[in-house]
């Protein structure tokens, strides 16, 4: 089998070793770490080449843009076989005005909401908020869109900032407003090929720059899987209240979705209720979801393609831990092309893989080619060791202005402590 993933990121580079387990796999563009045969000899590439050019049996889009963008629909009417939802159903995430009118149709738990495009009415509702403040962009924003304070005078002016356009530019000029939750985080991803799903392992997620969960949202500066405070019945409980009821008020609007979604979650001391939905794998979610998955996966994506999802992944016990290294300036302004140095002698440390998210090959030198440059993973038996070994990692690789948090699956053994 080929199979050809489109996508340039850690995530990316994490999809195609585990279906290089049993597949030959091209990532476009892909990057300079997706090269090379897997433990069992298939071959990984990248190539400029973009998705519609390839040819292959089976297609896996990694990035929300291009979902959104409709490259899935432009595939299947080739009839080619996509993990991926078409422009309708990924306006889960295209929009979140739509998905929180949609959740609201399914009878799906979320925080109360409003939807503007007008400062004035945007700020009565505001006001009318006990605090803290939520405010979203409503279109795609690369994980940055959102403001979590509780200063009503910023959250004005962070809507304010929004909708003229200077913020996010068209992806702000509507804002979906909510009150503010509270409680762990849990992000739950699922396959699903239309009519059935199924839950690979939970993960959670670190989404502010700074330790402590201090400082701007950014893209994910690392996570973990499995997770303390979310044992089994609390992923059926996000299957059955959450993403099930989701699924099936799209398959009522004669929407078929076919490939993965993430239901990004609060557990509330009223039970689970969803903060987003996203229509891809998340990142840096994937580095330590798709690690844990044993077995065929290519098998089992061509499943979810193909509308037949009849498997069942299989979950390593093992606990993975994965740390995002980030070039100085980001999220707002990420200095570029400087050297990096140590990601072989990373790669040594047991049980860490380094997946590539933002680096550039073109001058002889591995160089940070983006915001977010290298995701250290580490397997281990349990999350301490995991994290030990991650961390490890870590200690090995260098380049100018490298920032990371290294509280990465700390609060996880804090729980089981």
């Amino acid at each position: 089998m080929i199979v050809c993933v489109a996508g340039s990121g850690a995530r990316e580079h994490a999809l195609a070793s585990v279906l290089g387990r049993s597949a030959d796999v091209l990532v476009t563009p892909g990057n300079p770490g997706i090269t090379g045969r897997t433990p069992e000899g298939h071959l990984l590439s990248s190539t400029p080449a973009p998705p519609e050019e390839i040819e292959a049996d089976l297609y896996v889009i990694g990035p929300e843009a291009p979902l959104v963008d409709g490259l899935a629909d432009r595939l299947r009417a080739r009839g080619a076989a996509v993990v991926g939802p078409g422009a309708l159903g990924a306006r889960l995430e295209g929009s979140k005005a739509f998905m929180k009118e949609l959740a609201a149709s399914a009878g799906v738990p979320s925080a109360a909401f409003g939807t503007f495009s007008d400062f004035a009415a945007a700020d009565r509702f505001l006001s009318g908020l006990p605090g803290p403040y939520v405010v979203k962009t409503d279109g795609l924003a690369a994980g940055k869109g959102v403001l979590v304070t509780e200063d009503l005078d910023e959250a004005r002016r962070d809507v304010r900032d929004k909708l003229s356009g200077a913020a996010f530019g068209d992806a702000g000029r509507r804002v979906v407003i909510e009150e503010a939750m509270s409680g762990p985080e849990l992000s739950l991803l699922v396959l699903t090929d239309g009519r059935s799903c199924v839950a690979l392992p939970a993960a959670q997620d670190h989404k502010r720059i700074g330790e402590g969960d201090s400082g701007p949202n950014t893209g994910g500066m690392g996570a973990y899987s499995p997770v303390p405070v979310a044992p089994q019945w609390v992923c059926d409980e996000v299957l059955e209240r959450i993403v099930e009821p989701a699924l099936a008020e799209l398959a009522r609007r004669g929407v078929e979705y076919r490939g993965v979604l993430y239901a990004g979650c609060m557990l509330t001391e009223e039970g689970p209720k969803l903060v987003e939905f996203n229509v891809r794998l998340g990142d840096p979610e994937a580095e330590v979801v798709l690690p844990r998955l044993s077995g065929d996966i290519s098998a089992l994506f061509y499943e979810v393609a193909t509308g037949r999802l009849t498997s069942t992944p299989a979950i390593s016990p093992q606990a993975a831990v994965s740390v995002v290294l980030a070039a100085p300036g980001y999220p707002q302004a990420p200095v570029l092309g400087d050297p990096i140095t140590g990601v072989e002698r990373a790669g040594t440390v047991s049980g860490v893989t380094v997946f590539h998210a933002g680096t550039s090959a073109a001058s002889g030198s591995l160089c940070t080619s983006g915001g977010r440059v290298l995701a250290v993973t580490a397997l281990g038996e349990d999350l301490a060791e995991a994290r030990s070994r991650a961390y490890k990692g870590v200690a090995e690789i260098s380049f100018a202005g490298m920032q990371y948090r290294g509280d990465i699956a700390q609060s996880a053994l804090e729980v089981r402590s």
